[in-house]
């Protein structure tokens, strides 16, 4: 006998991906929705159809939000996704195979592939990517600092075979204006924190990105997409820093000029 699964998805303006997520899942017992206050395009109509239970949620961040559409699942086991992502077929049968006999494993990891600039990347720092995403409701949560959390699970681990398919960017447009806003996200919370930022890593630790992304774990096979990659990922260590830095300049009392709400991981 198979547990039944529960997958909670959080969403916002998602309408060109959420439709291919819930497809993918159409084989689970019980799929939830959380759709934040923002969202103003058709996610909402096409979650509807889908069959999905949707709750309109305050968007309080990602974490938040997160644990919000935990909240709302059914059944002991739950496969928390991005409106951005897909099961692949190997994977939903993996996760079947897996579930008939998980007695002693309270969670699995999968390895999520990210399709950016026409071409799947396999290299650099997308790829792996291994993220606790199929869990018992009941030993795990959402914890980190926002944008980008993180399942926690107290108990045993293990990973499935099979891709989780992420469909993050549209375009290097799209993915630089991501950068601006979770390089925000992430300075504000480290400010909350009451982190300084210090010179050595403002200096270092931007290139020293670049070259673990490009050189050690070799995305340069992934040709130009790998380059940009790269790139860009050492941009956003520098304007983490450089916001956190404006932050300590206005002592806090402001967000930066280009601030936004939140955007999901």
């Amino acid at each position: 006998m198979i547990p039944p699964v529960s997958v909670c998805v959080i969403a916002c303006n998602e309408e060109r991906n959420l439709k291919r997520c819930l497809d993918s899942v159409a084989w689970a017992d019980d799929r939830v929705v959380v759709i934040d206050s923002r969202s103003a395009d058709a996610s909402e109509a096409l979650a509807r159809d889908a069959g999905a239970r949707v709750f309109l949620h305050p968007y309080e961040g990602n974490i938040e939000q997160k644990n919000f559409a935990l909240d709302q699942a059914k059944h002991d086991w739950v496969l928390a996704l991005d409106a951005d992502e897909a099961v692949t077929p190997a994977l939903a049968a993996e996760i079947e195979r897996a579930l008939s006999g998980a007695e002693s494993v309270d969670a699995y990891q999968v390895n999520r592939i990210t399709f950016h600039l026409g071409r799947w990347i396999r290299h650099g720092d997308f790829y792996p990517d291994w993220q606790r995403r199929l869990f018992r409701r009941d030993r795990g949560c959402w914890e980190g600092v926002n944008p980008h959390g993180r399942v926690v699970v107290r108990g045993r681990s293990a990973r499935l075979v099979g891709e989780l398919e992420h469909y993050s960017y549209r375009d290097l447009a799209d993915q630089v204006a991501r950068l601006q806003e979770f390089s925000r996200v992430q300075a504000l919370a480290l400010h909350s924190q009451g982190r300084r930022v210090r010179v050595r890593e403002w200096l270092l630790n931007p290139p020293a990105r670049f070259v673990r992304a490009y050189v050690l774990k070799r995305g340069f096979r992934d040709g130009f997409p790998g380059f940009a990659i790269a790139a860009a990922t050492a941009f956003h260590v520098f304007l983490k820093y450089a916001k956190l830095w404006e932050l300590q300049r206005i002592g806090g009392a402001e967000e930066p000029a280009s601030g936004k709400a939140d955007a999901e991981a």
